[in-house]
């Protein structure tokens, strides 16, 4: 949790994602009924049990078990696609514009630097270029190619092309493995 709880009571949108904040925090948790009451915000309850959270939410969406990052990809890839995304506050606030090490890449589902003996990543150009002043380069304007941000709309892309290109049967088969 980033927010404090009396802060949520001003939000539009709760997203509860694999936590049961109606029971594990009872006190907090009247500043989103709060907010549902007094702002009609909306609360998404995302996660495979079925909780009190999620008998009170607008939006459950019950994944299945180790699909959040999946989700989460889908999700982030649908803001760009459709343009949901304040992109002053990702220029301004995330690492969005900084610029990623030449060299790493992301294809067929790996990060750049895997040894297929080992099993096992080389990360070394999993960092962003160091300016002389010891802090990330930053680019602007944004989007560019070596910039962070694009790194993840190209991660999300890629995803969502190979989830939609495979069929709901070889899915089941492979989400158990």
């Amino acid at each position: 949790m980033t927010n404090s709880w009396t802060d949520i009571r001003n939000t539009d949108l709760v997203v509860i994602m694999g936590g049961n904040a109606a029971e594990a925090h009872p006190c907090g948790f009247k500043w989103v009924t709060e907010a549902k009451a007094n702002r009609g915000a909306k609360l998404i309850v995302i996660d495979p049990r079925f909780t009190r959270s999620a008998s009170v939410s607008d939006l459950y969406a019950p994944i299945r078990q180790g699909t959040d990052i999946a989700f989460l990809l889908g999700l982030i890839n649908y803001c760009i696609q459709n343009d949901k995304v304040q992109w002053d506050y990702v220029k301004a606030f995330t690492n969005a514009t900084y610029v990623v090490k030449q060299g790493f890449t992301y294809k067929d589902g790996l990060f750049s630097g895997y040894d297929e003996a080992k099993r096992d990543y080389d990360k070394s150009t999993w960092d962003y270029d160091i300016g002389p002043d010891a802090s990330p380069l930053s680019t602007r304007p944004w989007p560019i190619p070596v910039a962070s941000g694009t790194c993840s709309r190209t991660m999300s892309r890629s995803i969502r092309r190979r989830w939609s290109n495979a069929s709901a049967a070889r899915r089941r088969r492979n989400s158990c493995r």
